[in-house]
């Protein structure tokens, strides 16, 4: 089975609240549409900062959560001095706090910072089609000069989903990989 393949970059998921904490009353604002139905990059970023480290101008993914949630790769962690552990999103016990800054405006948000896992988005009436469940632990395999099979990616079945298996920037860096290529799921 083919697959198309998407890289994710650093970027932060926002909550109500910490939204109208750093930015005001309001609402995101979309700066381009991303490939899952109804998420987009907003035109609103963040600066990161921790006792070691800081980076700034992190893009916010939109829409607004429940929950506030830091993506970054392993590589951004050392320069933050973190060590986030890598989860499915949404699985925030015991990861990383961190402050989110914006408009002159810091706030420590605790248990939010991971490295997300290696996924999988399909449509939930997609799994029989293609003999896979939700959750179920798969493995990629990429072609080219640094090609090789990544394994633990995780399905990440949702009512509405563009076919598309989600990597961080260092899985990508470092198979040599980019945004639109494509990859063979092996079960």
């Amino acid at each position: 089975m083919k697959v198309k393949i998407g890289i994710s970059a650093r970027h932060v998921h926002l909550c109500r609240k910490d939204f109208e904490t750093l930015f005001g009353d309001g609402d995101l604002t979309k700066y381009v549409d991303l490939t899952q139905p109804g998420q987009f990059a907003a035109n609103e970023k963040v600066n990161l900062i921790t006792e070691k480290g800081r980076m700034d101008n992190v893009r916010i993914v939109g829409p607004l959560r429940s929950y506030t949630q830091v993506e970054i790769s392993k590589t951004d962690s050392y320069g933050l001095g973190l060590n986030p552990p890598v989860r499915n999103s949404g699985d925030l016990d015991n990861s990383e706090s961190i402050y989110i800054e914006a408009n002159g405006k810091k706030i420590l948000v605790h248990n939010c910072c991971i490295i997300a896992n290696r996924h999988l988005h399909i449509k939930e009436s997609e799994l029989e089609k293609y003999g896979l469940e939700n959750n179920q632990i798969i493995k990629l395999k990429v072609s080219g000069i640094k090609g090789g099979v990544l394994d633990n990616v995780c399905v990440k079945a949702t009512k509405e989903a563009s076919l598309e298996v989600h990597l961080d920037l260092d899985d990508a860096n470092a198979n040599l990989i980019n945004n639109g290529d494509y990859g063979e799921i092996i079960k």
